[in-house]
């Protein structure tokens, strides 16, 4: 009974692989497991950061193997926007609120901004307020 309990050595293998991190780490924990939540996590920041564009759409696809949460809307915004985004979006959100009704890239790029500006930013809960208003 207590044997069952343990960790199987695969289990302990992708722990370890996951503790190093690196790129080739984790696309081996994702050649034993293709839907690792904290691997395709992980696999797809590190490719974002690259800021090349083959790793961007490597990013999204590698998302779209695990449900949704807020990390990975937040990954893919990256993947899409990049990882320089500027700490002072007000601007650009200014400007695209009043496009997000009829262009579809804009909205897009306008709810990317507010993902990577994440929950705990006090203007996001105003930009999605005035976002819903425009389109509803």
């Amino acid at each position: 009974f207590v044997a069952g309990l343990l960790p199987t050595e695969e289990e302990i293998t992708i722990a370890d692989l996951l503790a190093q991190g690196d790129e080739g780490s984790l696309r081996q924990v994702l050649a034993a497991e293709p839907g690792h939540e904290q691997a395709v996590l992980a696999l797809a920041e590190l490719l974002v950061a690259t800021g090349e564009e083959p790793g961007k759409d490597e990013a999204l696809a590698l998302l779209g193997r695990i449900p949704e949460t807020a990390d990975t809307r937040r990954v893919a915004a990256l993947a899409r926007i990049g990882p320089d985004t500027r700490d002072d979006v007000t601007d650009e959100l200014d400007r695209l609120l009043h496009r997000v009704k009829d262009d579809d890239e804009a909205r897009q790029r306008f709810i990317d901004l507010l993902e990577v500006m994440g929950p705990e930013d006090p203007r996001t809960a105003g930009y999605r307020k005035q976002l819903t208003a425009r389109l509803f």
